[in-house]
């Protein structure tokens, strides 16, 4: 009686539940590889406030002072109208290039007091604990605890940088209008596109990638030192320098080092002559993302990685 008024092309009811059972695990499954991800970046920008903060607090430090010197703005305007094209667009220029510099320096900065803490905070507190309850592997926590310097910083520090060149630049612009001056000079002699692709590429592929042996570094010994993660970062450096130096007389890890942290010959050989933040060609670019120092350098950092993945599997509280 019942398989008479069964249609004919109806699904058993088996086949239909394993169906959605299968749909309802795949979907998750999909989702698992990468929220984890976002929520452990996530976590890094609450609880690390200063990646974001201190940046921001240069900006305005920066802006404070620019805000002050437009005083004195119509008069260099004046005195740049005499100089030659070439010197009159260093002296506009100057304070554009000053505010990338001091803020650069900011970056590399939080960069390097985020790594040396990045592990050895939540040891140092007990919230790993905390942390290795959740679902979220120690890859992904390292991972995302590795992007903060390499991609998170660098980005957030050009958008900053560019918000506040422009400010600055729209600041100058009205100062200029209102002593009666055109502001033409201002924006002809200041190519911000090219200043800010320029610093994208100097802040992601040089100070970012090109520096990652020096992120893995800092974050191996956070996660390995129960304390003084900042002298057990520097001292082997120098231990490594002066026994070299005494025992051989030479000073091949200094200047190896020096070289790396100095961004390296390769890296400045990049930028055109003019501003020193200027965009390379595709060709030395290139070269420069396969030259040995540049792959020597990650794979350096990917071992680094490794280790402090192990190190935070197996490590507890301090």
């Amino acid at each position: 009686m019942n398989t008479m008024n069964t249609p004919p092309n109806a699904m058993p009811e088996s086949s239909r539940d394993s169906e959605i059972n299968d749909s309802q695990i795949v979907a998750p499954a999909v989702l698992a590889a990468t929220r984890p991800f976002y929520w452990c970046l996530g976590r890094e920008l609450w609880e690390n406030r200063s990646i974001y903060i201190a940046p921001l607090a240069v900006a305005a430090l920066i802006l404070f002072g620019f805000m002050i010197s437009t005083v004195h703005l119509p008069d260099k305007m004046r005195a740049a109208s005499a100089l030659d094209p070439m010197k009159q667009h260093e002296m506009i220029e100057q304070p554009y290039d000053f505010a990338e510099l001091l803020l650069m320096g900011t970056y590399l900065i939080v960069a390097v007091f985020y790594c040396l803490d990045a592990l050895h905070g939540e040891r140092r507190d007990r919230s790993i604990l905390f942390w290795k309850s959740l679902p979220v592997s120690d890859v992904t926590t390292v991972l995302s605890k590795a992007s903060i310097p390499l991609l998170v910083l660098p980005l957030l520090t050009w958008t900053i940088t560019v918000a506040t060149q422009w400010i600055m630049l729209l600041l100058g612009s009205a100062v200029l209008l209102g002593s009666g001056q055109s502001a033409a000079p201002l924006w002809s002699h200041l190519p911000l596109f090219q200043m800010w692709m320029g610093l994208l590429y100097h802040l992601v592929v040089v100070h970012g990638f090109y520096f990652a042996p020096v992120y893995g570094w800092l974050l191996l010994v956070s996660g390995w030192a129960r304390r003084m993660a900042f002298l057990w970062a520097g001292l082997p450096m120098l231990a490594i320098g002066f026994v070299e130096k005494i025992a051989f007389n030479t000073s091949y890890f200094a200047n190896f080092l020096g070289s790396r942290l100095q961004a390296g010959d390769d890296a400045g050989a990049l930028s055109a002559p003019g501003h020193g933040m200027d965009l390379p060609t595709v060709l030395n670019l290139a070269e420069f993302l396969i030259s040995p120092g540049m792959l020597i350098g990650l794979a350096i950092f990917a071992a680094f990685l490794v280790a402090s993945i192990r190190l935070r599997r197996y490590q507890g509280p301090i």
